[in-house]
């Protein structure tokens, strides 16, 4: 399947799901990295006000255009919305979008606010959508959790 996976991660977590789904569907992946300092508790900090302000930041060049790919994955860390780095990604590349599918990462929050956001940010709705909590990360319950949000993909295309 033409997919690619596209994702933040400040701790890691969100990017251990993402690797999850490209190897389930054989996808590219594709990091968004923010230029920003976002590192120890300042960083977190500042990170969540970002987040709530619903700022935009200065992302890397990304390496993969997302107009070559039936399905793209985009995954995010809940910062009470959609993180800076993944709004700017989502704002630059909108266009590009055939179809989408979401998947959050969080402690426990609700996430219908990020997936509201990221839907009118790119201005889809997407195929399938994924909550993982950091506890099924952690115990690796995700894992099942991503077959079948991955299956939902594959039947969404």
């Amino acid at each position: 399947m033409n997919t690619l996976v596209v994702y933040y991660s400040r701790s890691g977590n969100t990017k251990k799901v993402a690797v999850a789904l490209s190897r389930i569907l054989g996808s590219d992946i594709e990091e968004v990295i923010d230029t920003t300092d976002r590192s120890g508790i300042v960083g977190w900090l500042n990170a969540g006000r970002d987040g709530f302000l619903k700022k935009l930041t200065k992302i890397n060049k990304v390496k993969r255009d997302p107009k070559k790919y039936k399905v793209v994955i985009i995954g995010t860390p809940v910062w009470v919305s959609v993180t800076p780095a993944i709004r700017t990604y989502m704002t630059k590349m909108k266009k590009k979008f055939k179809k989408v599918a979401f998947f959050c990462t969080k402690g426990g929050t609700s996430s219908k606010n990020t997936y509201d956001a990221m839907k009118k940010l790119c201005g889809k709705h997407p195929v399938a959508t994924l909550d993982v909590k950091e506890r099924d990360i952690r115990s690796g319950e995700f894992f099942e959790k991503a077959k079948k949000f991955s299956a939902k993909i594959k039947a969404g295309v």
